[in-house]
C-alpha cells in the first residue's frame, strides 16, 4: 500500500515588525546624531600611543597651526553668549545680537583678534570659510588667548560648578617654541591640567 506523503507548507515570517523596527533605529540615530562642528584651520595632529580619551563636553581646544597661528574653540554653547561679551568689554568691542547669535555657530574654533571678530561674523558661513584668520594674539602685550582661556574657565564653572577641560591641539608641522609659549602661558595662571591631543598609534606588539 502506497504511502501517503503528508502536505507540506512553507513557513512564512511576517516582515512588519522588523521594518517598523528599522525605521525607529533610523529616527532614533537622526534626531540624537550630534554632528562636529566644522573646524576654522585643518590641524594634522601627531601619533601617540595614549588611549586616554577627552570628555565630549566642557572642553576648551588650544589650537596651533603648521603656521604658529593659534585657535580657540568652546564645547559648550552655553557660555559662548556671556564669554563674547566679557571678552569683547575687556577690549572695548560690542556685538550686536546678530553677531553674537553668528559667534554660536561659528563652528569648533576661531582664529581672529577680538577687533576683528565682528567683521568676521557679519559674514555667512560660506564667507567665513574663504577668510584666513591670523591667529589669536598671545604676546605679552597683547594676550587675547589667555583672556579668552580665563574667562571661559570662570564661566564653567559658574554654570556648570566645574572648571573646564582644556586641550591643546598642535599641528605635527606647528614650531615647537610656539606650542611651549601656549603651555608656559597655562601655567602663569595656575592652569597646570591639560591635555595635548594626538592621534592612537598602534603599540608596539611585546617582542616584535
Amino acid at each position: 500500500m502506497p504511502k501517503v506523503k503528508p502536505h507540506r507548507t512553507s513557513p512564512s515570517l511576517d516582515m512588519t515588525p522588523m521594518v517598523d523596527l528599522a525605521f525607529l533605529l533610523v529616527t532614533f540615530f537622526m534626531l540624537t546624531t550630534k554632528f562636529a562642528p566644522e573646524e576654522a584651520v585643518v590641524v594634522d595632529t601627531p601619533s601617540s600611543t595614549s588611549e586616554i580619551r577627552l570628555p565630549e563636553s566642557h572642553v576648551l581646544t588650544v589650537a596651533v597651526d603648521k603656521d604658529a597661528r593659534i585657535f580657540f574653540g568652546v564645547g559648550d554653547d552655553e557660555i559662548k553668549t556671556e564669554l563674547l561679551r566679557t571678552v569683547g568689554a575687556k577690549y572695548g568691542v560690542s556685538f550686536t545680537a546678530k553677531q553674537v547669535q553668528a559667534f554660536k555657530g561659528v563652528g569648533a574654533s576661531f582664529g581672529t583678534p577680538i577687533e576683528k571678530l565682528p567683521a568676521l561674523l557679519n559674514l555667512d558661513s560660506e564667507q567665513r570659510k574663504e577668510v584666513k584668520q591670523d591667529g589669536i594674539p598671545s604676546d605679552s602685550l597683547n594676550n587675547q588667548l589667555i583672556e579668552w582661556v580665563m574667562a571661559a574657565q570662570s564661566l564653567s564653572r559658574k554654570q556648570f560648578s566645574t572648571p573646564a577641560y582644556i586641550a591643546i591641539k598642535g599641528d605635527g608641522e606647528a614650531n615647537v617654541p610656539t606650542v611651549k609659549k601656549v603651555i608656559k602661558l597655562m601655567q602663569e595662571k595656575n592652569i597646570n591640567r591639560f591635555n595635548l591631543i594626538t592621534d592612537l598609534e598602534t603599540k608596539p606588539v611585546a617582542g616584535n
